[in-house]
């Protein structure tokens, strides 16, 4: 696994070997790909480094995308790979905090790996046959599981504001340890600074990596250790230290912990999910309220819910996430304060079932558990009360479904169409008919049938409208 010489090339990328070494030019696999393969990982994006410029890359080959051409890199498309292909380079000045100001050619690999981030991703294996090239122990810091910066952290974290984020979400990722330097270095206040400089976007990008980390806890507390939380979303700082315990013994940790371990008991693969465990509990600080009962203090948190929902969508929508994840997220945080009780009727189901939606049903079971888990950061066991109760749940929904029951107003088996054609006028009271129609099949769903509701609808009309028409 940690092999000091080589790595193992896939045989087409040592074609593309021989085409830059049979024109005179070397080529490494550089980047992460290096370090997964170091670390024993599946590798599907590949990136190469090369002594030859752009403008020669293009010549040796058929296809080349100039993407990056003024930074020199193009992408050569060949054999079904998009390769992102880099001259050797050496950079300085970086007043945007993100792109150097000037770039020069390098002559060799090894000042090419000087520029690079981490002594992880500044390892390059030759394209030819797999040969490590290692100058910054690279390799020794991967097999301690640490992640440290290419020389001066200081320097590093200032010439991309991006850098200190990436630590943090590789330490979550890969289930690394920050160097304690380089984590020192996150929090200086020039590196804060950069940080700050940096566009929402690519901060957004990096936090969705970051949710999708095995235990997103773990970024998500470096984040807030290190004042990153903050910049980026404030509306958090509020739930470290609002305690929720009380004798009812529910909750363990305050809501800023409870969030995180939400967010580590939510599906790995659901970011919806994963953004409304974080999201969920966030108004929670705001509604706080105690009440004393016999000498006990009970704690409550009435209509945080709400609160959640509209901080969540301030949030999300600060952090540039599109409407439809924002829409989905609030939704889910909106009403992840649901208490299914065997006592349901028939009609609360379906009334249940009518203001989350079906699509959301299986999202908000997920925030239900994930919910659960943050509360001692211990998953839900299957056949627990908690678990048989939303089994009990779906069990009955699966039902409402399989009765082919009204969810919403086009399911109705009489439309707006029907109505007139039974003589009821065109006008804004049809959309109240209508929706007295849906509520009355809501209760009865024997009421959807087309004659049913075309006679319900005129007595509507004549009792209630018409009447008070005249």
């Amino acid at each position: 696994m940690f092999s000091s010489k080589s790595v193992k090339i896939p045989e087409t990328l040592k074609k593309v070997a021989e085409i830059f070494n049979r024109n005179g030019y070397s080529v490494y696999l550089v980047g992460g790909a290096v370090r997964d393969m170091i670390m024993g990982k599946g590798v599907h994006d590949y990136d190469l480094a090369t002594d030859a410029t752009p403008e020669q890359v293009m010549n040796i080959f058929h296809k080349v995308i100039p993407t990056g051409i003024q930074h020199g890199t193009v992408t050569v498309h060949i054999f079904g790979m998009h390769l992102e292909t880099t001259t050797f380079r050496t950079e300085s000045d970086y007043s945007d905090g993100r792109h150097p100001d000037k770039v020069e050619y390098a002559r060799t690999i090894e000042e090419d790996l000087s520029r690079r981030d981490f002594t992880m991703n500044a390892i390059a294996a030759d394209l030819k046959d797999g040969t490590i090239k290692d100058p910054f122990d690279g390799m020794g810091d991967i097999k301690r599981k640490t992640i440290r910066t290419v020389g001066n952290p200081l320097e590093r974290f200032g010439e991309d504001g991006l850098r200190p984020i990436r630590a943090i979400r590789f330490a979550g990722q890969l289930g690394f340890t920050i160097e304690k330097e380089t984590l020192k270095s996150i929090s200086n206040p020039d590196v804060i600074r950069k940080i700050k400089s940096i566009s929402i976007e690519r901060f957004h990008d990096e936090f969705c990596k970051i949710m999708k980390c095995e235990k997103p806890s773990v970024c998500l507390r470096l984040l807030e250790d290190n004042g990153l939380m903050d910049i980026f979303i404030p509306e958090f700082k509020v739930c470290r230290g609002c305690i929720q315990g009380d004798k009812r013994g529910f909750h363990e940790f305050d809501v800023a912990d409870h969030n995180f371990y939400a967010c580590d008991g939510a599906p790995k693969d659901n970011l919806i999910v994963r953004l409304a465990a974080f999201y969920h509990d966030i108004g929670k600080p705001e509604s706080r309220t105690t009440e004393t009962i016999g000498k006990i203090e009970y704690i409550h948190f009435h209509g945080h819910e709400t609160i959640s929902e509209k901080k969540c969508r301030a949030s999300m929508t600060a952090l540039k996430f599109s409407n439809d994840d924002i829409k989905q997220v609030t939704h889910l945080v909106k009403n992840h304060m649901f208490f299914y009780e065997s006592t349901w009727s028939d009609s609360a189901v379906r009334r249940f079932l009518i203001r989350i939606g079906i699509e959301n049903l299986d999202n908000l079971i997920y925030l239900r558990l994930a919910d659960i888990h943050g509360m001692h950061n211990v998953a839900a066991v299957p056949g627990s009360p908690t678990w048989n109760n939303l089994v009990e749940l779906k069990e009955r929904i699966a039902k409402v479904v399989s009765e082919k029951s009204a969810l919403s107003l086009k399911d109705l088996k009489a439309n707006g169409n029907d109505l007139m054609n039974a003589g009821i006028p065109k006008g804004p009271h049809l959309g109240k008919i209508l929706a007295e129609l849906f509520e009355t099949v809501t209760e009865s769903p024997a009421m959807n049938d087309k004659e049913k509701l075309v006679e319900l609808a005129k007595n509507i009309y004549e009792q209630k409208i018409k009447a008070k028409q005249e």
